[in-house]
């Protein structure tokens, strides 16, 4: 099989996982048992609000966050940012093994410990998002345990990883691009 056979067939396996994780929202574990809510707001925003032009294409800063009633069993925090709209979906940030008892994200910041996957785009980091008619959630995951991944894992690795150990969920959606 030829090299650029391989590779269309690993970004479709990539874009499949994407599309299917994003849309259910990612917590897929809580199937077989409620989730309980985290609550996730930020100082920038309002959520339904538009995303701040500063947090947006070309700025390559993530806006402040800030979440609440994670529980206690929690063993860490991830965070994916991303859109799904009839345009198409993307990841635009992954964090994961961010501290359970962080509650804060400072405006381009990542808690000490944590790490970064891979986006849609293949960047590790936050790939701030473009299209000004689409919606940007900014989902926070209370997780039962540290995800066993290293620093640039890729969204096959990551999304699943976080489904599978979603003991709570929460988001904030900006609408647009101000």
């Amino acid at each position: 099989m030829g090299q650029g056979r391989k590779a269309g067939r690993k970004s479709l396996a990539v874009m499949l996982v994407t599309v299917g994780v994003v849309a259910s929202g990612c917590g897929t574990a809580g199937a077989d048992r409620p989730l309980d809510s985290v609550t996730v707001t930020s100082s920038q925003f309002r959520d339904g609000a538009p995303l701040p032009r500063e947090y947006a294409c070309g700025s390559g800063n993530n806006p402040p966050l800030r979440w609440s009633n994670i529980p206690s069993s929690a063993k860490s925090i991830a965070l994916v940012a991303d859109t799904s709209s009839p345009k198409g979906s993307a990841v635009h940030w992954v964090v994961f093994n961010i501290d359970h008892r962080t509650t804060v994200l400072i405006e381009n910041g990542v808690p000490q410990g944590a790490r970064q996957g891979r986006g849609t785009g293949g960047k590790v980091g936050y790939d701030p998002p473009c299209r000004d008619g689409d919606s940007y959630r900014f989902s926070v995951y209370a997780l039962d345990t540290r995800l066993d991944l290293k620093e640039g894992a890729g969204l096959t690795e990551t999304l699943p990883a976080i489904a599978n150990h979603t003991i709570a969920r929460g988001r904030i959606t900006a609408t647009g691009i101000e």
